[in-house]
């Protein structure tokens, strides 16, 4: 895939997120909002963790040419891929807590 695709692709991931996440009822507290907001962040950041880490592992392993000449080494893409796969899972488990409603009595 070229690089075009590959941003033409996290454009409609960015925006579907946002629009599932855009759910504002007037009559919530500041807390609340405060919450989805924070919540609606943490899945946009995962989402582009995940672009990345992908768009990582794509062209370090299976482009000829690389960006601009360089071709990292197997291990490095593959490092690199890894890393941003782990905060990309973490802010996504995190965001999705965030936006759930709070339950009012936890302990029945």
């Amino acid at each position: 895939m070229k690089l075009t695709d590959w941003i033409v692709l996290l454009a409609v991931i960015l925006i579907a997120i946002a629009f599932f996440c855009a759910r504002r009822p007037g009559a919530w507290s500041r807390n609340t909002r405060s919450r989805q907001m924070k919540g609606t962040r943490l899945l946009l950041q995962a989402a582009c963790s995940l672009w990345a880490a992908s768009l990582i592992v794509a062209q370090g392993f299976f482009s000829v040419d690389g960006f601009a000449g360089l071709r990292p080494a197997p291990i490095e893409a593959l490092a690199g891929g890894a890393v941003l796969l782990a905060c990309g899972c973490y802010w996504s488990i995190r965001g999705t807590r965030l936006l759930k409603p709070r339950r009012i009595f936890a302990g029945c």
